[in-house]
């Protein structure tokens, strides 16, 4: 795909969603918090399976709201999955997929971010007089105007990108990393940061942002560090060398800690009735290439490591927490997405989606709130791998599309040609283990049609489809440093 003509770094104007709201003015607004963890598997929490992993806060967490077991995500990694949960697109209709030069999620130094005339979630929000604020891992471009700040966020406190992007220089370009900032709203404030202090900073801002903005609604995104890219997590010293599962067994423990806190204030405080928590993971684990070490994560039971198109990448845990709305102790099993918080949050809040482009997810508070005979919205989700489609689902049936060439597929080891279509039924079959493509070709058919209907769309594999919306970029990219 051609990439978009240079952008202006001094000026952007960023359209706001005009509509009027639809809620009554004397109905309360609710408060949101997404909790957004990086690289934790399905299989990671207790909620979801873990006998490894101690998760009393996340156990209560369910216990008092509602378990989403087919939860998914856009893409198996970082920067594309932050972009759909921003804008409500897939990260391909937004240009955020990258590609293999760009080593498939932003970098530090990179000319690229989420494009400025984007509307986020937090543009959404604050059009309905929400305080707002970014607090973790941003990783959707570390130049100015891609900043959280720059793109519908009032406060920002975090790392531009991923825990293990650290002073370096970049062998593809040359180009020098400067040590891991952290920045406070678009200043860095230390570099390198102490990354065993992450998950609690990063909790304590949150914890502050609630008790100042107590009067008011508010949107916050807390995308964790932790567990991180890194090969050993990082944890505070609480919490090291406390778990059955060394650095990343101590970071998950960790989170759990953090989710507490954060709960316990929404309680303290007298907002828990009021405020839609959402706890989740921006893709899959990782994982190590021996199933039975759990050191690098768990997709258990699913199929699959993390970066890739299998169940284990794109589906995550995810559990919403809202006492008195979100019925305690439930489950849903339908498909719900990332890309669905946007619209959900927009009219939650009284207000509605931007109306002047394509948004890809739905509101699903039918779901949300355990509404009898509630279903899916989505009567197809698709499955990209960088600008490749592999693969489509609808209902139960997931078809892995026959492929000409390889690109990382879930099924096949590098190098493999002509991969043969391969039919799920990940409802039935969670391991995704028993291919039916020759015992329902009406539904590969089916699923194929669906798979033509996108590639129009978004395109497939350097032939871009008549829905995308360009990449931001910059000239000159410049590292973020600490003020001398």
């Amino acid at each position: 795909m051609k990439l978009p003509t240079l952008l202006s770094i001094l000026a952007f104007s960023i359209p706001l969603p005009t509509a009027p709201a639809r809620a009554a003015d004397d109905v309360e607004k609710p408060n949101f918090i997404v909790i957004f963890t990086d690289n934790l598997g399905y299989g990671d929490i207790e909620p979801f399976g873990s006998t490894l992993h101690r998760t009393p806060h996340l156990n209560r967490m369910a216990e008092e709201g509602r378990r989403f077991t087919h939860f998914c995500v856009t893409a198996g990694v970082c920067t594309p999955s932050r972009a759909s949960l921003m804008t409500g697109a897939y990260a391909q209709r937004v240009s955020m997929h990258l590609n293999e030069r760009d080593h498939h999620v932003l970098r530090p130094v990179s000319p690229y971010g989420l494009h400025p005339d984007e509307v986020t979630i937090a543009e959404v929000l604050k059009a309905q007089g929400y305080a707002t604020a970014a607090i973790g891992k941003w990783h959707l471009g570390d130049q100015p105007p891609f900043l959280p700040t720059r793109q519908g966020f009032d406060e920002y406190f975090g790392v531009p990108y991923s825990d293990d992007m650290t002073e370096r220089v970049w062998e593809q370009d040359g180009s020098s990393w400067p040590p891991l900032p952290l920045m406070e709203n678009e200043m860095v404030i230390e570099a390198p940061v102490d990354r065993d202090y992450l998950t609690k900073r990063e909790t304590e801002r949150a914890l502050d942002f609630i008790e100042r903005n107590r009067d008011q609604p508010f949107f916050i995104y807390l995308p964790q560090a932790m567990p991180g890219s890194t090969s050993a997590p990082f944890s505070s010293p609480a919490f090291k060398g406390k778990s059955r599962n060394g650095p990343w067994g101590d970071a998950i423990e960790e989170l759990d800690w953090s989710a507490g806190q954060i709960l316990e204030k929404l309680r303290q405080t007298g907002l828990d009735r009021k405020t839609l928590v959402i706890w989740t993971s921006d893709n899959g684990a990782p994982i190590k290439a021996d199933r039975n070490d759990l050191s690098r994560g768990s997709n258990r039971p699913l199929s699959g490591t993390g970066y890739t198109t299998a169940e284990g990448a794109f589906r995550v845990p995810a559990i919403a927490w809202w006492p008195g709305t979100v019925p305690a102790a439930t489950t849903c099993d339908e498909l719900v997405s990332t890309m669905d918080l946007l619209p959900t949050f927009a009219r939650l809040a009284g207000g509605e989606a931007p109306a002047d482009r394509r948004i890809d997810g739905h509101d699903v508070g039918p779901l949300l709130t355990g509404e009898p005979g509630a279903t899916t919205p989505h009567e197809a989700y698709y499955y990209y791998y960088l600008d490749q489609l592999q693969a489509v689902r609808s209902g139960p049936w997931k078809l892995f599309l026959p492929l000409d060439e390889f690109a990382r597929h879930p099924h096949f080891k590098a190098g493999t040609k002509n991969i043969p279509p391969l039919l799920f039924n990940v409802v039935e079959d969670i391991a995704s283990e028993n291919n039916l493509a020759e015992r329902h070709p009406e539904i590969v058919a089916r699923l194929t049609a669906l798979a033509e209907k996108m590639r129009a769309d978004l395109g497939d594999r350097g032939a871009p489809g008549h829905g995308i919306r360009p990449i931001g970029r910059v000239g000159n990219p410049v590292p973020v440093r600490l003020a001398q």
